[in-house]
Protein backbone atom coordinates (compact mmCIF):
# COMPACT_ATOMS: atom_id res chain seq x y z
CA UNK A 1 0.00 0.00 0.00
CA UNK A 2 2.90 2.38 0.70
CA UNK A 3 4.04 2.21 -2.93
CA UNK A 4 0.55 3.19 -4.11
CA UNK A 5 0.44 6.06 -1.61
CA UNK A 6 3.81 7.27 -2.92
CA UNK A 7 2.62 7.05 -6.54
CA UNK A 8 -0.48 9.12 -5.71
CA UNK A 9 1.71 11.74 -4.04
CA UNK A 10 4.00 11.88 -7.08
CA UNK A 11 0.97 12.21 -9.38
CA UNK A 12 -0.50 15.02 -7.27
CA UNK A 13 2.70 17.06 -7.41
CA UNK A 14 2.86 16.73 -11.20
CA UNK A 15 -0.85 17.54 -11.64
CA UNK A 16 -0.43 20.65 -9.50
CA UNK A 17 2.32 21.80 -11.88
CA UNK A 18 0.07 21.01 -14.88
CA UNK A 19 -2.74 23.11 -13.40
CA UNK A 20 -0.45 26.11 -13.01
CA UNK A 21 -0.20 26.84 -16.73
CA UNK A 22 -1.68 29.62 -18.80
CA UNK A 23 -3.57 27.58 -21.40
CA UNK A 24 -6.07 24.90 -20.29
CA UNK A 25 -8.05 24.75 -23.53
CA UNK A 26 -10.39 22.04 -24.76
CA UNK A 27 -9.17 19.08 -26.78
CA UNK A 28 -10.91 17.46 -29.74
CA UNK A 29 -11.64 14.32 -27.68
CA UNK A 30 -14.60 13.19 -25.58
CA UNK A 31 -14.52 11.12 -22.41
CA UNK A 32 -16.67 8.10 -21.57
CA UNK A 33 -19.67 10.35 -20.82
CA UNK A 34 -19.52 12.19 -24.12
CA UNK A 35 -18.09 15.34 -22.52
CA UNK A 36 -15.42 17.27 -24.39
CA UNK A 37 -12.17 16.80 -22.51
CA UNK A 38 -9.91 19.59 -21.39
CA UNK A 39 -6.26 19.19 -22.29
CA UNK A 40 -5.74 19.20 -18.52
CA UNK A 41 -8.03 16.16 -18.10
CA UNK A 42 -5.98 14.22 -20.63
CA UNK A 43 -2.65 15.26 -19.13
CA UNK A 44 -3.76 14.43 -15.58
CA UNK A 45 -4.94 11.02 -16.71
CA UNK A 46 -1.62 10.39 -18.44
CA UNK A 47 0.37 11.48 -15.38
CA UNK A 48 -1.47 9.07 -13.08
CA UNK A 49 -1.16 6.17 -15.51
CA UNK A 50 2.58 6.82 -15.82
CA UNK A 51 3.07 6.83 -12.05
CA UNK A 52 0.91 3.74 -11.49
CA UNK A 53 2.73 1.86 -14.25
CA UNK A 54 5.84 1.95 -12.01
CA UNK A 55 4.04 0.15 -9.16
CA UNK A 56 4.22 -3.63 -9.52
CA UNK A 57 1.44 -4.26 -7.00
CA UNK A 58 -1.16 -2.56 -9.24
CA UNK A 59 -2.88 -5.08 -11.49
CA UNK A 60 -5.47 -2.97 -13.32
CA UNK A 61 -6.53 0.66 -13.55
CA UNK A 62 -9.80 2.24 -14.63
CA UNK A 63 -10.09 5.97 -15.27
CA UNK A 64 -13.09 8.25 -15.59
CA UNK A 65 -11.42 9.47 -18.79
CA UNK A 66 -11.01 5.98 -20.31
CA UNK A 67 -13.74 3.79 -21.78
CA UNK A 68 -12.25 0.50 -20.58
CA UNK A 69 -10.04 -0.71 -17.76
CA UNK A 70 -6.37 -1.37 -18.50
CA UNK A 71 -4.09 -4.14 -17.27
CA UNK A 72 -0.77 -2.90 -15.86
CA UNK A 73 0.88 -5.82 -14.07
CA UNK A 74 -0.29 -9.42 -14.30
CA UNK A 75 1.05 -10.27 -10.85
CA UNK A 76 -0.38 -7.22 -9.09
CA UNK A 77 -3.23 -7.53 -6.60
CA UNK A 78 -4.62 -4.00 -6.47
CA UNK A 79 -7.21 -2.50 -8.82
CA UNK A 80 -7.46 1.30 -8.83
CA UNK A 81 -10.32 3.36 -10.22
CA UNK A 82 -9.68 7.08 -10.37
CA UNK A 83 -11.03 10.39 -11.57
CA UNK A 84 -7.85 12.22 -12.59
CA UNK A 85 -9.24 15.75 -12.28
CA UNK A 86 -12.75 16.02 -10.91
CA UNK A 87 -14.32 19.43 -11.55
CA UNK A 88 -11.69 20.39 -14.12
CA UNK A 89 -14.06 22.93 -15.73
CA UNK A 90 -13.64 25.04 -12.56
CA UNK A 91 -9.92 25.56 -13.15
CA UNK A 92 -10.42 28.48 -15.52
CA UNK A 93 -12.31 30.40 -12.80
CA UNK A 94 -9.68 29.44 -10.21
CA UNK A 95 -11.87 27.30 -7.96
CA UNK A 96 -10.58 24.18 -6.22
CA UNK A 97 -10.55 20.86 -8.08
CA UNK A 98 -9.38 17.39 -7.14
CA UNK A 99 -8.31 13.84 -7.93
CA UNK A 100 -10.14 10.80 -6.51
CA UNK A 101 -8.80 7.26 -6.08
CA UNK A 102 -10.61 4.06 -5.11
CA UNK A 103 -8.22 1.24 -4.20
CA UNK A 104 -9.59 -2.30 -4.47
CA UNK A 105 -7.96 -5.69 -3.85
CA UNK A 106 -8.53 -8.65 -6.16
CA UNK A 107 -10.96 -6.84 -8.46
CA UNK A 108 -13.30 -3.88 -8.59
CA UNK A 109 -16.33 -3.58 -6.33
CA UNK A 110 -17.34 -1.93 -3.06
CA UNK A 111 -16.88 -5.24 -1.22
CA UNK A 112 -13.24 -5.29 -2.35
CA UNK A 113 -12.36 -1.70 -1.38
CA UNK A 114 -9.41 -1.50 0.99
CA UNK A 115 -8.49 2.20 0.82
CA UNK A 116 -9.51 5.50 -0.75
CA UNK A 117 -7.76 8.77 -1.35
CA UNK A 118 -8.44 12.19 -2.77
CA UNK A 119 -6.39 15.30 -3.43
CA UNK A 120 -7.63 18.90 -3.33
CA UNK A 121 -5.82 21.44 -5.52
CA UNK A 122 -6.76 24.81 -4.05
CA UNK A 123 -4.94 27.63 -2.28
CA UNK A 124 -3.12 24.70 -0.66
CA UNK A 125 -2.70 21.15 -1.94
CA UNK A 126 -4.17 18.73 0.57
CA UNK A 127 -4.54 14.96 0.49
CA UNK A 128 -6.90 12.75 2.47
CA UNK A 129 -6.04 9.06 2.67
CA UNK A 130 -8.42 6.55 4.25
CA UNK A 131 -7.28 3.05 5.16
CA UNK A 132 -7.83 2.05 8.77
CA UNK A 133 -8.14 5.72 9.70
CA UNK A 134 -8.77 8.94 7.77
CA UNK A 135 -5.65 11.11 7.64
CA UNK A 136 -5.06 14.61 6.27
CA UNK A 137 -1.78 15.58 4.61
CA UNK A 138 -0.54 18.97 3.38
CA UNK A 139 1.94 19.58 0.55
CA UNK A 140 4.76 21.71 1.96
CA UNK A 141 8.14 22.37 0.38
CA UNK A 142 7.65 19.55 -2.10
CA UNK A 143 6.54 16.86 0.38
CA UNK A 144 3.24 15.76 1.85
CA UNK A 145 3.30 16.19 5.63
CA UNK A 146 0.84 14.54 8.01
CA UNK A 147 -1.50 17.07 9.63
CA UNK A 148 -4.15 15.18 11.62
CA UNK A 149 -6.74 12.43 11.72
CA UNK A 150 -10.24 13.43 10.63
CA UNK A 151 -13.45 12.62 12.51
CA UNK A 152 -16.97 13.77 11.65
CA UNK A 153 -19.33 15.10 14.30
CA UNK A 154 -22.66 13.38 14.77
CA UNK A 155 -24.38 16.48 13.37
CA UNK A 156 -23.08 19.21 11.07
CA UNK A 157 -24.04 22.65 9.78
CA UNK A 158 -23.31 22.59 6.04
CA UNK A 159 -25.44 21.64 3.05
CA UNK A 160 -24.10 20.92 -0.46
CA UNK A 161 -27.07 19.98 -2.70
CA UNK A 162 -26.12 18.86 -6.21
CA UNK A 163 -28.17 18.53 -9.37
CA UNK A 164 -30.43 21.04 -11.10
CA UNK A 165 -33.25 21.88 -8.72
CA UNK A 166 -35.97 21.82 -11.37
CA UNK A 167 -35.11 18.14 -11.92
CA UNK A 168 -35.22 17.14 -8.24
CA UNK A 169 -38.01 14.87 -6.93
CA UNK A 170 -40.49 17.03 -4.94
CA UNK A 171 -39.80 15.19 -1.68
CA UNK A 172 -36.07 15.79 -2.07
CA UNK A 173 -36.64 19.52 -2.46
CA UNK A 174 -38.83 19.57 0.65
CA UNK A 175 -36.11 17.76 2.59
CA UNK A 176 -33.37 20.19 1.50
CA UNK A 177 -35.60 23.20 2.21
CA UNK A 178 -36.28 21.83 5.69
CA UNK A 179 -32.54 21.56 6.38
CA UNK A 180 -32.07 25.21 5.40
CA UNK A 181 -35.04 26.21 7.54
CA UNK A 182 -33.16 24.71 10.49
CA UNK A 183 -30.18 27.00 9.87
CA UNK A 184 -27.92 24.87 7.68
CA UNK A 185 -25.56 26.89 5.48
CA UNK A 186 -25.20 26.49 1.71
CA UNK A 187 -21.71 25.48 0.59
CA UNK A 188 -21.73 24.37 -3.04
CA UNK A 189 -19.05 25.05 -5.65
CA UNK A 190 -20.03 22.47 -8.24
CA UNK A 191 -16.89 20.48 -7.46
CA UNK A 192 -17.44 17.17 -5.67
CA UNK A 193 -13.98 17.05 -4.09
CA UNK A 194 -13.86 20.55 -2.52
CA UNK A 195 -17.47 20.38 -1.34
CA UNK A 196 -17.08 16.99 0.34
CA UNK A 197 -13.70 18.06 1.70
CA UNK A 198 -15.23 21.14 3.30
CA UNK A 199 -17.98 19.15 4.99
CA UNK A 200 -15.40 16.63 6.23
CA UNK A 201 -13.04 19.23 7.67
CA UNK A 202 -15.79 21.46 9.10
CA UNK A 203 -17.19 18.58 11.11
CA UNK A 204 -20.22 17.52 9.14
CA UNK A 205 -23.35 18.25 7.16
CA UNK A 206 -24.73 16.70 3.98
CA UNK A 207 -23.61 16.43 0.36
CA UNK A 208 -26.38 15.16 -1.88
CA UNK A 209 -26.69 14.25 -5.54
CA UNK A 210 -30.09 12.58 -5.95
CA UNK A 211 -31.71 10.74 -8.79
CA UNK A 212 -33.17 13.44 -11.01
CA UNK A 213 -35.56 13.51 -13.94
CA UNK A 214 -32.64 13.92 -16.36
CA UNK A 215 -30.31 11.50 -14.48
CA UNK A 216 -32.60 8.82 -12.98
CA UNK A 217 -29.62 6.64 -12.04
CA UNK A 218 -27.67 9.55 -10.61
CA UNK A 219 -24.73 11.33 -12.19
CA UNK A 220 -21.71 10.38 -10.09
CA UNK A 221 -19.79 7.20 -10.89
CA UNK A 222 -19.64 4.38 -8.40
CA UNK A 223 -16.08 3.13 -8.82
CA UNK A 224 -14.37 6.49 -9.35
CA UNK A 225 -16.31 8.86 -7.08
CA UNK A 226 -19.13 7.31 -5.06
CA UNK A 227 -17.43 4.28 -3.46
CA UNK A 228 -14.18 6.13 -2.59
CA UNK A 229 -15.99 8.96 -0.79
CA UNK A 230 -18.36 6.49 0.88
CA UNK A 231 -15.31 4.68 2.25
CA UNK A 232 -13.77 7.95 3.49
CA UNK A 233 -16.96 9.13 5.17
CA UNK A 234 -17.67 5.83 6.87
CA UNK A 235 -14.11 5.57 8.18
CA UNK A 236 -14.45 9.15 9.50
CA UNK A 237 -17.57 8.24 11.47
CA UNK A 238 -20.23 9.35 9.01
CA UNK A 239 -22.53 7.54 6.62
CA UNK A 240 -23.03 7.28 2.87
CA UNK A 241 -26.25 6.02 1.24
CA UNK A 242 -28.08 6.00 -2.08
CA UNK A 243 -31.19 7.17 -0.28
CA UNK A 244 -32.11 3.98 1.54
CA UNK A 245 -29.12 1.60 1.23
CA UNK A 246 -25.44 2.00 2.18
CA UNK A 247 -23.44 2.93 -0.91
CA UNK A 248 -20.81 0.33 -0.06
CA UNK A 249 -23.47 -2.40 -0.28
CA UNK A 250 -24.08 -1.68 -3.98
CA UNK A 251 -22.69 -3.67 -6.85
CA UNK A 252 -21.88 -2.53 -10.37
CA UNK A 253 -22.29 -3.93 -13.88
CA UNK A 254 -20.00 -1.58 -15.80
CA UNK A 255 -16.99 0.46 -14.73
CA UNK A 256 -18.89 3.67 -15.49
CA UNK A 257 -22.08 2.82 -13.56
CA UNK A 258 -23.55 5.72 -11.58
CA UNK A 259 -25.66 6.07 -8.44
CA UNK A 260 -27.60 8.68 -6.49
CA UNK A 261 -25.51 9.48 -3.42
CA UNK A 262 -25.69 11.16 -0.03
CA UNK A 263 -22.64 11.63 2.21
CA UNK A 264 -22.68 13.20 5.63
CA UNK A 265 -22.87 13.05 9.39
CA UNK A 266 -25.08 10.40 10.97
CA UNK A 267 -27.82 12.87 11.92
CA UNK A 268 -28.29 14.28 8.43
CA UNK A 269 -28.09 10.88 6.75
CA UNK A 270 -30.71 9.50 9.15
CA UNK A 271 -33.09 12.16 7.84
CA UNK A 272 -32.28 11.18 4.25
CA UNK A 273 -33.02 7.51 4.97
CA UNK A 274 -36.31 8.36 6.66
CA UNK A 275 -37.49 10.62 3.82
CA UNK A 276 -36.43 8.25 1.05
CA UNK A 277 -37.83 5.13 2.72
CA UNK A 278 -41.23 6.83 2.72
CA UNK A 279 -41.05 8.03 -0.90
CA UNK A 280 -39.01 5.61 -3.02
Amino acid sequence: MNDIFSAIQASAKRIKEAIDVKDIGYSQQENSSGETQLELDIKSDMIIEEEFSKVASIHTIASEEKTHQELLHEDGKYYIAYDPLDGSSLVDVNLSVGSIFGIYEGGFGADKMVAACYVVYGPRVEMVFAHNKVKLYLLQAGDFEFVKEIHLNNKGKLMAPGGTQQNWPPYHKVMIDNFFAQGYRLRYSGGMVPDLHQILLKGGGLFSYPATSDKPDGKLRRLFEVFPFAFVYEKAGGEAVNGTEPLLSLGFAHVHDTSPCFFGSKKEVSVVKEVYSQNV
